[in-house]
């Protein structure tokens, strides 16, 4: 099974500020959506909880919300106490790749941990003020490859490109 990273990144590695996104790009949101459908979804609980509630927990997606709090409740999700606990029950339910959607704690500790095979990463050509970062990363160890650029139009303010990166070896 391959664990893959799916996020989108502003420049200086922002991926957040006050537990949300800083940008509204529906056709990025349409590729997440497409992409993570009938696929596990590992999240941190702060992530979890960010995603408004008419849309929890993301629909047609085994959702997985990592927490310490043995105790949490998250209603028709999967709570575990660790990111590997997570990628245990995708791969054990037969998920071919499930993915690490966030937030910046669950990025890093996917990275430091090296169970991390593939990553899609929208690049937004874009300053935001953020709180919550992408960690930095050895490009050298990635094979990359363009799978979309987008100008931005009047739906999609930014410019940004989809990438996806395939770990070498």
């Amino acid at each position: 099974m391959k664990v893959s990273i799916i996020v989108a990144v502003a420049n200086e590695n922002v991926i957040g500020k006050d537990n949300d996104l800083a940008w509204h790009l529906p056709k990025d949101m349409k590729f997440f959506m497409d992409t993570t459908l009938h696929h596990y979804v590992i999240m941190g609980r702060k992530n979890y909880e960010s995603i408004p509630e008419k849309y929890r927990p993301l629909k047609n997606r085994t959702n997985v919300v990592v927490t310490r709090n043995k105790d949490y409740q998250a209603p028709d999700c999967v709570v575990v106490g660790s990111i590997r606990e997570g990628i245990d029950a995708a791969k054990v339910n037969g998920d071919k790749e499930c993915f690490i959607i966030g937030g910046g704690q669950i990025y890093k500790e996917s990275l430091e941990m090296n169970i991390v095979d593939k990553m899609y990463i929208t690049h937004i050509d874009e300053e935001f003020e953020g709180d919550t970062f992408f960690p930095e990363f050895n490009q050298e160890d990635w094979n990359l490859r363009i799978l979309m650029e987008h100008q931005k139009d009047e739906k999609n303010t930014h410019n940004f490109i989809v990438t996806e990166y395939t770990k070498k070896g």
